[in-house]
């Protein structure tokens, strides 16, 4: 058999099948704009030179999946929410400081955003379109739609107010406003999918174990993500669950989601998740982007990525760090990365 494009390997994994090797889809907005020579601020509202910073990157590294993704506040931004561009060396943050709204009562009065319109979403569908042209043929691109509905509601709202009214608001009305949310992260999956995405993938940081409990998740976060996941993937696209931190307690419940794909961070135990999720998600992740991406060797490199995939057998993994790889990642640590897929990811079909 000829050797499979990335695209390929991507395709088979989410079909379960085996690919030649195991895809190498690393999670590189930082990295790829630092490779092209850019600062984040360049590209934050630029979907020219968003998809250019992945092209050159992939083009040099030779990678199999690139993710399309430049913030966690975009959406909010749309939303109305105020965002802080404070570094242009760093991603820009919503102003929680000053909270869109004053009550969650009001968030079901704002107008939704539209993905084509408003704030820099349409740099994001630029970029994904763009990169889709040029070398999705034979490369898997995913367009995030970040970020998840109880994330998005924490940036509108404000964590440390919507932590006060998880204990004292009225169900219904926390209901309303989640509600309100999955239907704003929705139309953002969908136009990611418009815009010839292979997936799409929300972020729900702030609904995982880092913030709230497992059992504050199955009661608050969970039901949304899995409404949301069911119309996403009703819509023709694989919709990607990335949750950051030690996931380990809620694995069982993002599998429940339905999610395609689920994006797992250096902490969760990767032999308990590949049984958990099996037959049901890929696996994505979960190289630590601090130590061995950034600060460590060449060879901490390999034999990370050597257990990773002794420990999931590599069949369902999309190889990738755990979280954003840092923009200072060292060049031969990316070529290791690739390398070491090749080298112990390499199955015969």
């Amino acid at each position: 058999m000829n050797k499979m494009t990335g695209l390929e390997r991507c395709q088979a994994v989410l079909n379960f099948e085996t690919p030649d090797r195991v895809p190498v889809v690393p999670q590189t907005f930082m990295f790829a704009a630092e490779t092209a020579g850019y600062k984040i601020g360049d590209i934050n509202n630029n979907g020219k030179k968003m998809a250019e910073s992945h092209i050159v990157s992939q083009n040099k590294y030779g990678y199999d999946g690139c993710v399309i993704d430049i913030d966690d506040a975009s959406l909010a931004e749309a939303c109305g929410a105020r965002v802080i561009f404070d570094n242009p060396d760093e991603p820009a943050i919503v102003d929680e400081h000053n909270p869109l709204v004053s009550d969650l009562r009001q968030v079901k009065d704002l107008k939704l955003p539209n993905p084509l319109k408003d704030g820099r979403l349409p740099a994001w569908l630029e970029a994904t379109e763009r990169l889709v042209d040029s070398i999705g043929d034979h490369v898997f691109v995913m367009g995030r739609s970040d970020p998840g509905p109880f994330s998005l509601l924490c940036f509108l709202r404000g964590t440390q107010n919507l932590m006060m009214d998880l204990m004292t608001e009225d169900p219904e009305i926390l209901w309303e406003a989640m509600d309100w949310c999955r239907k704003a992260s929705l139309s953002f999956s969908k136009a990611q999918k418009d815009a010839g995405a292979h997936a799409t993938s929300i972020g729900d940081a702030y609904a995982g174990p880092n913030l709230i409990s497992p059992a504050m998740y199955k009661q608050f976060a969970w039901e949304h993500e899995k409404t949301l996941c069911r119309q996403v993937q009703d819509y023709g696209i694989p919709w990607s669950l990335h949750i950051c931190g030690n996931t380990n307690g809620i694995l069982e419940d993002m599998v429940n989601t339905g999610a395609k794909i689920l994006e797992l961070d250096w902490q969760v135990d990767m032999k308990e998740a590949s049984k958990i999720a099996a037959g049901k998600a890929v696996l994505m992740g979960n190289l630590d982007p601090s130590e061995p991406l950034v600060l460590g060797t060449p060879n901490d490199v390999d034999l990370k990525v050597k257990e990773l995939i002794d420990a999931t057998g590599g069949k369902n993994l999309f190889l990738s760090s755990g979280c954003a790889m840092g923009r200072f990642t060292p060049e031969a640590n990316m070529r290791a990365l690739v390398h070491a897929a090749e080298k112990y990811g390499t199955f015969d079909i």
